[in-house]
Parts: C-alpha cells; sequence; structure tokens
C-alpha cells in the first residue's frame, strides 16, 4: 500500500485506455494506482484515496453477471468520476438506468453542456444551441434514467444525457473519454476534478520519490547485498543509480551482451556505468549462447521466450557466485505491472510477451527490489535527470527487451545481425546530425531477410533490404509515422547502401499503430 498522502484510486472495469487516465492524473503531479475494479470494500478503505475515478470497459451493464463498482466507492464519502462504462455503472447503481442505445456513437462527437465545476469556463465553440465541447466518443449504451439526486450538465442528438452529476455527493459522469487527446478539453476537466474538488496536494514530483525511495531501499535493504541486470537502457539504468546511491558497494550489476544490442553497445554500456558512474559491474559475453539457442528458429514469439528463458538462466548461473546476495533488483516499471497483472474484465490478446515481470525461477531464493514499480516511463526519465545521469541516455528512444532479435525478421544470424547493427547506428547518427532524434519517438532500422537485385557501379547485387522505421507518438498506444524530409530519408538510405555492404535496398515503414506495431515483431 502506498505511503502518499494525496492520492487517486482508479478503478479498471477494462479498458484498453485506463493508463490514459493514470498518466494525465500524474501530470498534475498528484500520485494514483490502477486496481481492478473488485477490489474489497477493506482494500479500497485502506488505500484512503482522496478521490476515486472508474474507468471505461467493453461490458453492458444491463448483463448478466456484470461488473460494478464496490460498495465503498459510494460509501466512503470521497468525490467519484465515472468515464463512459464508469458513468453507466454508476447511474445504475444508484437507481438509474441503462438502455442499448439504439445507434452507437464511436469518434469524434460534439456536446453542449451547462455550467459545472467539472466544465466550468471550457469551450471548443458556440453556437445558437450554446456551448460546445469536441469530444471522443465510444459507447453502444446510454443512460436514459437518473438516479435521484442528479442532473444533466452536457448532451447532443445522439446521447441527451452525455453527462451527469451529484453536487452533494461530488459524483461526476461523463460518457466519452476525457483521457484520449482526442478530447480537447479532457486534461482539463479531469484536472478539475482531482485538483478542484478532490482538492488533492500537488506533491508528486520526482525528487520528492527520489528522497523517499532512497531512504526505503536502505530500510529494505539493509547490509545485505543486491543483484541487478543491468541492460543499458532506461529503466535499468535509473534503477541501478537509485539504488547506488542507497546503498553504494552493496549492489552488484551484471550486464548480460546477448549479441543482440545496438552497435558497440557492450563496450558503451561498460564505460558509461563502471567508469562514470563507477557502478560495480560485471560483463558476461553470451553471445555465442544466444545465437546457438536461436539457431533455425524464425517465429516472433518463439524467439522472445528463448531469449526471455536465456537470459533468465545465464543470469542465475553468474548470480549465484555472489553468495551472499539477498536480493535481486529490477527495471519494472508501472505498466509493466498492470499489463502482466491484468485485470479480470480484460480479455485482450497476448500481442507479445514481457520478460520483465514473472518468468522468474522460484529456486532463485531473492527478494524482489523494484524502485520504479510505481513510475511511467516519462517518470522514470525524470527521475533519471533528477538522479544527475546524462540527458543523452536517459532520452533514448525505447529498446525492446529481446533487442535486435525482434528487429531481424525471421531467423536470427550473426551476420544478420553484424548488418543491422551497422545500418542502425547510420540512421541513429543522422538523426543527431539533423536534429530529429529527439523529434521522434521511437526510430531504428528493421532487417528483412530477402534478398533483391540491384546495379552498384557496373555490377549486379543481389543483397539484403531494410527498413526504416520511424514514429511519432505521446503514449506507445497509438502511433503515427514520423513525417521525416524526404531528402533525410534519402540520405540515410544512400549511406547505408554505399558503407553497409550486404545491403542494397532501403524501405521507409509508413504505417501507423493500429493497425501496425512500433516494432515488426
Amino acid at each position: 500500500m502506498s505511503i502518499h498522502q494525496d492520492k487517486i484510486l482508479i478503478l479498471d472495469f477494462g479498458s484498453q485506455v485506463t493508463q490514459l487516465i493514470a498518466r494525465r492524473v500524474r501530470e498534475f503531479n498528484v500520485y494514483c494506482e490502477i486496481h481492478p475494479y473488485d477490489v474489497s470494500n477493506d482494500f479500497i478503505k485502506e488505500f484512503a484515496p482522496k478521490g476515486i475515478i472508474l474507468s471505461g470497459g467493453p461490458n453492458s451493464v444491463y448483463e448478466d453477471d456484470t461488473p460494478t463498482a464496490p460498495e465503498a466507492v459510494f460509501a466512503l464519502g470521497v468525490p467519484v468520476f465515472g468515464i463512459c462504462y464508469g458513468m453507466q455503472t454508476i447511474a445504475s447503481q444508484l437507481g438509474g438506468k441503462v438502455e442499448s442505445a439504439g445507434k452507437r456513437e464511436f469518434g469524434y462527437s460534439e456536446v453542449y453542456y451547462q455550467d459545472s465545476v467539472i466544465f466550468n469556463q471550457l469551450s471548443d465553440g458556440k453556437t445558437e444551441q450554446g456551448d460546445f465541447l469536441k469530444v471522443w466518443m465510444s459507447h453502444g449504451d446510454k443512460v436514459t434514467k437518473l438516479p435521484t439526486g442528479f442532473k444533466v450538465i452536457a448532451s447532443n442528438d445522439v446521447c441527451p444525457i452525455a453527462a451527469i452529476e451529484n453536487t452533494e455527493k461530488k459524483i461526476f459522469a461523463v460518457q466519452f473519454h476525457p483521457e484520449v487527446t482526442h478530447t480537447k478539453q479532457g486534461t482539463a476537466m479531469l484536472s478539475r476534478f482531482v485538483l478542484d474538488v478532490c482538492k488533492c496536494e500537488q506533491s508528486w514530483t520526482m525528487p520528492n520519490y527520489a528522497d523517499e525511495v532512497i531512504d526505503k531501499i536502505k530500510q529494505q535493504v539493509g547490509n545485505d547485498t543486491v543483484i541487478l541486470a543491468l541492460s543499458g537502457g532506461v529503466d535499468s539504468s535509473v534503477a541501478g543509480v537509485l539504488i547506488h546511491k542507497a546503498i553504494g558497494s552493496q549492489l552488484k550489476c551484471i550486464f548480460v551482451d546477448t549479441g543482440l544490442l545496438r552497435y558497440q553497445e557492450g563496450e558503451q554500456v561498460m564505460k558509461n556505468y563502471h567508469e562514470n558512474l563507477h557502478l560495480d559491474i560485471t560483463k558476461i559475453d553470451a553471445r555465442e549462447e544466444f545465437y546457438t539457442a536461436l539457431t533455425g528458429v524464425s517465429d516472433p514469439e518463439q524467439k522472445r521466450k528463448i531469449i526471455g528463458k536465456l537470459f533468465i538462466d545465464i543470469f542465475q548461473r553468474e548470480s549465484a557466485k555472489f553468495t551472499n546476495a539477498k536480493w535481486l533488483a529490477q527495471g519494472t516499471i508501472y505498466p509493466d505491472v498492470i499489463e502482466s497483472a491484468g485485470s479480470k474484465t480484460k480479455k485482450a490478446h497476448n500481442i507479445k510477451s514481457h520478460h520483465n515481470v514473472g518468468g522468474l525461477p522460484e529456486d532463485m531464493h531473492l527478494q524482489l527490489l523494484e524502485p520504479l514499480r510505481e513510475l511511467f516511463k516519462d517518470e522514470v526519465r525524470a527521475l533519471g535527470v533528477s538522479l544527475g545521469i546524462a540527458p543523452k541516455l536517459i532520452y533514448r528512444h525505447p529498446f525492446p527487451g529481446p533487442g535486435l532479435g525482434v528487429r531481424i525478421l525471421g531467423e536470427i544470424k550473426p551476420e544478420y545481425v553484424e548488418l543491422l547493427q551497422r545500418a542502425d547506428n547510420i540512421f541513429i547518427e543522422e538523426l543527431y546530425a539533423h536534429d530529429l532524434y529527439h523529434k521522434t519517438s521511437q526510430a531504428f532500422v528493421v532487417f528483412l531477410p530477402v534478398k533483391t537485385v540491384g546495379v552498384m557501379g557496373d555490377g549486379r547485387t543481389y543483397d539484403y533490404a531494410v527498413a526504416l522505421r520511424a514514429v511519432e507518438t505521446s503514449d506507445f498506444m497509438t502511433a503515427n509515422v514520423a513525417n521525416l524530409p524526404f531528402e533525410f530519408i534519402t540520405k540515410v538510405a544512400n549511406r547505408i547502401i554505399n558503407e553497409v555492404k550486404g545491403i542494397n535496398r532501403v524501405t521507409y515503414d509508413i504505417s501507423g499503430k493500429p493497425p501496425a506495431t512500433i516494432e515488426w515483431e
């Protein structure tokens, strides 16, 4: 249970964008946590939230065994904000009525509103009907009868009851999604609820968190030794520096070179962390072990599982050499925790495996130390900056756990790895040189195991192709292709073809997410 004073509890009814609610609340410097809708009344009371937000979800409240909010949500006396399904379950549970809308409403819409603390002085335009808000709808049901004490504060032709409130009980609800960027004033609406209605103190800052967690690590660990698998990525780096500040030389870092890292990354990791940050780090060259285990394997999910399992086996083997170790540190962050824990309401497909949470053998006999498990990625970066880690490391683009193993389509071969590393390095070099790196959210090269005919000089070539991938996103749940200048793309392509012998064709991936994913595998 969190020790933070002012906090918001978000109950998840299965929405695909529940994490966005938490991100918005955290942006107000207010702490919050996401938990399944069916937590116990005692849990809610012990959590002691200043306010509760009920997320959207795929169910209908009039179905059998439909999810409902615990009694404590309404009995605790704190403000409540319902979103989409959250609004419908509020209405149904408090005596109102919800029915099928007949006409579903998905996507952009406009609602006209009355004065309310949630909507006060917010407007996206005005017509003869009054002020309206541009919102994102996603519903097939609608509230048709209000519970006692509630009034309608927003509506449109399709959804006559688009938002409701009970000012006496401080319960508010909207049929649309304020957490997504498509709802123009959505962040302001959530801010009104969290700051004005719940009156939360804006005390959730990274310097405060660093001081708090360093003290907590000291108390937890005492004089024990902690082992950390240091990958060189942002999460493990910040975790390493944070733990080192707490316990110094009691932290032992193990860096496993899988052979699937970026260009010269093994050398860079050792220099950055051993020489510059003075961490006690042991490098394990396991390239041949990984290449051997992956021989003949082309299925993406199977590759992920092989890489994850072998990494754990090697880490377990090496960590056993530290006979006095009592703790295993991981750079687990909050989205990993949420996605791996899941919710009973969620029936999402398993898009790809996560390797941070779970999967560790029970016989390791080490207690877990996860100092970042409450943080979103942007908060981890802010924490890293407050700890004094170089911004170039902190603001690097995300890199998948299996590394280049999921950026080489099909079977992984050492020669493919070398070609991809060199091509990817050219792309990143040019992004930095043209001041485009930080204008993209993620950029990399994908190796395509197909050969194409080309002409170089007077000779015919028959070499491999690669794809450039660059996206812009604020949350990594959705993404648009980065609008890189055509002259820049052609320069990168020419450098790769001229400098990387074995590649004679470069393509540019213009797919968004959805329907594609950001990574190719």
